[in-house]
């Protein structure tokens, strides 16, 4: 268990120094935003072993709740600010939340109507194999 802990914490400390370096080089995102990307690529290649490092990653997810401390700090130190601009910040978060919800699920919708008018989609397959002609038994009936 202990050993697929270390490997855990190794392979997302590498994945995030990775990433660190290709901001560094190119920019653009954040570096951890590149790190959680190539950590994707490598599990979904099976580079990294799914199954070494799931109980680390399950436990790191029933405790991330520490990781929105320094946040919550954050807010209390700047509470000046949001008693200034708490309407205009809720609103925004509002209204873009709302925008991006209505823009992926017409996206998802464009997608899904696309697929159902596939000529080739999962109806037209199963009438072609019943269309085709049946094989012949091996029993032994003349032709």
């Amino acid at each position: 268990m202990m050993k697929n802990a270390l490997y855990s914490i190794f392979i997302i400390a590498l994945c995030l120094i990775l990433g660190k370096i290709i901001d560094a080089l190119i920019g653009g995102l954040p570096g951890s935003l590149y790190g959680m990307l190539i950590f994707t690529t490598l599990l979904h290649y099976k580079i990294i072993s799914e199954a070494r490092i799931s109980a680390t990653i399950a436990w790191l997810i029933q405790h991330m709740g520490v990781c929105f401390v320094p946040a919550g700090v954050g807010i209390i130190n700047h509470f000046d600010l949001i008693k200034t601009h708490g309407i205009t910040l809720v609103s925004i978060i509002f209204v873009t939340t709302f925008l991006i919800f209505t823009v992926v699920g017409l996206l998802y919708q464009s997608e899904l109507d696309k697929k159902s008018h596939d000529p080739k989609g999962p109806e037209q397959k199963g009438s072609e194999q019943k269309d085709s002609k049946p094989l012949k038994s091996s029993g032994g009936e003349p032709s």
